[in-house]
């Protein structure tokens, strides 16, 4: 019996992003990848977002390209991120890198990925630069080690998806294409994502709806987020899916651990929100079989601290409604707007009975002796 979690960086954010100094830990995507305690490819993968120059298109189980701006805009390329994960589930690849081109060298290389050095042969007169004919590729070995490790046969018996931002939605997206696929389809799933935001046009139904195989639906959401074209998405979910959406003080990136009074850049201010998400992060991957290597571990006196403190620099937070990712801001009385499964709402409406706790996104920041009973 095999758990595969499949971590699905945001726009723009890598897996190298655990030492990002933008984020004063490390951004929490990376970071919960780089922690996990078992065999890459056979239980865990990580995906870097849409917009981040393709530098994992060498290792992808289906073929990729750089989709430059458009990726950074739209999210071009994550449809390849979802298809490369359901290969890994499947455990085969559809592509092969066997050669490098110049470019992709020179762009691997500059980017700092891990690669061997051009070949130079011949004299000067005849010299060519090989630039890696590969007879045992990267997908050959990666799928040789889900043959080896993963255990009572390829297909994993549970699958955890952690994503932000449009890996959030990436989280969505791959539960949808499994429960499409008949031999994946029962294959239980459970999503931890924070502040899943797609983007512009990019609210369909596979991005917004969530099936039966949906288990168990985690969330955190920026309450003081107000970018234009930032609206995130609290999917429709199955009765049969257990549901829990949680509001946070901050934007988009405090809850990811970016630390800065703006969200944006500068010195450790605002830590809280990032802390206690991570923390329920860890608590989430540890209840669906996940054994990580450094967790936070937050008694309920360090969270009850840590909501104090968030409570007193409340004016702090709401200051960073002013600021936008795309300079424009965008408000619904006076609230952030939000996707409540393909319906635009504001941010409080976001509450009922499908909901654990049913208040949703109303609920109190005041740490409680029953606050998060649902999830730890």
């Amino acid at each position: 019996m095999t758990t595969l979690t499949v971590f699905f960086c945001g726009t723009g954010s890598t897996k190298f992003d655990n030492k990002n100094t933008t984020y004063w830990n490390g951004e929490l995507v990376a970071t919960l990848a780089s922690n996990h305690a078992g065999r890459e490819f056979a239980e865990w993968i990580v995906i870097d977002g849409p917009g981040t120059s393709n530098l994992q298109a060498d290792e992808l189980f289906t073929q990729s390209k750089d989709y430059g701006l458009s990726g950074t805009l739209f999210g071009k390329g994550w449809e390849e991120n979802v298809k490369h994960a359901v290969n890994i589930v499947l455990g085969r690849s559809d592509w092969q890198r066997e050669k490098l081109t110049e470019a992709e060298y020179n762009r691997l290389k500059a980017a700092g990925i891990p690669i061997d050095d051009v070949k130079v042969e011949g004299s000067w007169m005849w010299r060519k630069y090989n630039y890696g004919d590969r007879s045992v590729t990267q997908q050959k070995l990666q799928e040789q080690i889900i043959k080896t490790f993963r255990k009572d046969g390829i297909i994993p018996t549970r699958i955890n998806l952690v994503g932000w931002s449009r890996g959030g939605i990436s989280c969505h997206m791959l539960a949808n294409a499994l429960y499409n696929d008949v031999q994946l389809r029962d294959i239980p799933v459970n999503i931890f994502a924070i502040d899943p935001v797609p983007g512009i046009s990019n609210f369909q139904s596979e991005k917004v709806k969530l099936e039966k195989n949906v288990k168990e639906y985690v969330a955190f959401y920026a309450r003081d987020e107000r970018s234009k074209g930032f609206s995130c998405v609290i999917p429709q979910t199955s009765p049969l899916t257990k549901t829990h959406v949680y509001p946070m003080p901050g934007r988009h990136g405090t809850l990811v651990g970016n630390a800065a009074a703006d969200g944006v850049s500068g010195p450790k201010t605002l830590a809280e929100p990032g802390q206690i998400v991570r923390h329920f992060a860890e608590a989430c991957l540890k209840r669906w079989g996940v054994t990580l290597n450094k967790t936070l571990n937050l008694t309920h006196a360090q969270l009850e601290n840590l909501h104090t403190v968030m409570g007193r620099d409340d004016s702090k937070y709401v200051a960073m409604r002013k600021i936008s990712y795309t300079y424009f801001t965008e408000l619904d009385l006076g609230e952030r707007y939000v996707s409540l499964g393909s319906k635009g709402v504001n941010f409080s409406a976001v509450k009922g009975t499908i909901f654990a706790p049913a208040t949703g996104l109303t609920t109190g920041l005041k740490m409680e002796k029953d606050s998060y009973l649902h999830i730890r």
